[in-house]
Order: structure tokens, then C-alpha cells, then sequence
């Protein structure tokens, strides 16, 4: 699995919300035509937001690397924040999903 992450830091908590909201509705936008396989966003307290993304194949990543520059530019004429990003590979991955494994008898 391929990952790209975003680590945006913000000067107050107020704008990292409001960045939260935008990017997530724009990313989320983007999760069909770009193939994400996962879309993971977390707000700190300290003002930063942190995006997470899994893809199948790098060409799908290239592809959301181009879509997702043109949302962050545009955040960027908005508001002012520090942004470090990164691409890579998953080389270890743990997510307990829910499931109900219950056995019921009649």
C-alpha cells in the first residue's frame, strides 16, 4: 500500500477547524475518483491537522498528489499555516474494525 501524509499546523485552533472542514469535505470528493482506500484526518489541540491517506498503486497516488495540490493551494490563499508532507509506503498497518462475532442460538 501506498501512503501520502499532511502535517498542516495552524496558528489557532479556530482556523485548524476550519481548514479540518474544508479539506475533509474536498478530499472526501476525492475518494472515488482517486481510488483511496483509506482517508484518515485527526485535529490537534495544538492547532495541526494531520491527513493520512492509503492507495493500491502509485499511479492512484499520483493522481491524488495533483488533486489535493490544487485544494491546498487554494487553503493557502486563506489561511496561513505550515505545511510538511510526505510520500511512502505502509510497511505496517493495524486497524481493529468493528464486528459483531456473536453466535446466536435458537
Amino acid at each position: 500500500m501506498f501512503a501520502k501524509v499532511y502535517n498542516l499546523k495552524f496558528p489557532s485552533m479556530d482556523e485548524a477547524k476550519v481548514a479540518a472542514s474544508y479539506i475533509s469535505d474536498s478530499f472526501g470528493k476525492l475518494i472515488v475518483d482517486c481510488n483511496l482506500k483509506a482517508l484518515n484526518m485527526s485535529l490537534g489541540q495544538c492547532g495541526s491537522v494531520t491527513i493520512q491517506t492509503k492507495f493500491d498503486t502509485s499511479d492512484d497516488l499520483r493522481k491524488f498528489e495533483t488533486k489535493a495540490a490544487r485544494t491546498l493551494a487554494e487553503l493557502r490563499n486563506s489561511l496561513a499555516y505550515t505545511e510538511k508532507h510526505y510520500a511512502g509506503v505502509y510497511i505496517y498497518a493495524y486497524e481493529a474494525e468493528a464486528s459483531d462475532a456473536s453466535l446466536s442460538l435458537n
